[in-house]
């Protein structure tokens, strides 16, 4: 599924945080929009999703005009949203998490559940876990597991690197890799981390107070340019 960001421009109260955003994901792609700290990120991904209401500008998925629909209503076009906070019920353990998405969605089956574990191999001796006793990585894989469940096209993933062991880092890299290989799944990631970011996508964007300054194609080669463009 293809996201269209045209020219968009949004606010929070009379702070204009975004100016003239546009970007390009492509079906089956994987996508970076980089920055550093209150450049705008989580602005763009909720003006993305419905959270931030456009001042002009519009936005398109697959072919149809969004702009104005409701956020709950881009979840079910197939919008999966992951944002910061990694979201969930903190006195369920792991598979009541996972059951209650499951549940919830319409055709959903148990088999489902297998399939999003078989990405998150490391969830799978924690299933009577509580949810609040989990690390900050395996709430963040929970999370992504939890959102694969409503079978998203797109995949929106805010700062997931965020406080996050290196180890649980690789796998969730390569977890997005093998995900958009598949050719029916669009990721958009929202990073500070560069390297993760490149590594992992084929498209990038660098944002810096709300505009986009930079644009390229990912790979380990454009990690030191666009660490010059964020000066880190």
């Amino acid at each position: 599924m293809r996201l269209v960001a045209d020219n968009v421009v949004a606010a929070h109260g009379q702070t204009t945080a975004l100016f003239g955003i546009s970007l390009d994901i492509d079906a089956g792609g994987r996508t970076a929009v980089l920055g550093r700290n209150g450049v705008g990120k989580t602005s763009l991904m909720n003006a993305l999703m419905g959270v931030l209401p456009l001042r002009s500008g519009r936005v398109e998925f697959n072919g149809d005009d969004i702009t104005k629909v409701p956020r709950w209503e881009r979840v079910k076009l197939g919008l999966g949203y992951i944002p910061q906070e990694r979201s969930g019920f903190p006195q369920m353990t792991v598979r009541e998490n996972l059951a209650v998405i499951m549940e919830s969605r319409k055709g959903g089956k148990p088999s489902d559940i297998d399939e999003v574990l078989d990405l998150f191999p490391r969830l799978k001796p924690l299933l009577k876990r509580p949810t609040v006793y989990l690390s900050g990585g395996q709430r963040q894989q929970l999370a992504i597991a939890r959102t694969l469940l409503t079978k998203p096209r797109l995949l929106v993933l805010d700062e997931p690197t965020e406080g996050i062991q290196p180890n649980i880092v690789a796998d969730i890299e390569q977890v997005i890799i093998d995900l958009t290989r598949r050719g029916d799944l669009s990721v958009l990631l929202v990073e500070q981390h560069v390297g993760f970011a490149l590594r992992s996508t084929s498209t990038f964007y660098v944002l810096q107070s709300g505009r986009i300054t930079m644009t390229g194609a990912g790979g380990t080669a454009a990690i030191e340019s666009v660490r010059q463009a964020m000066a880190i």
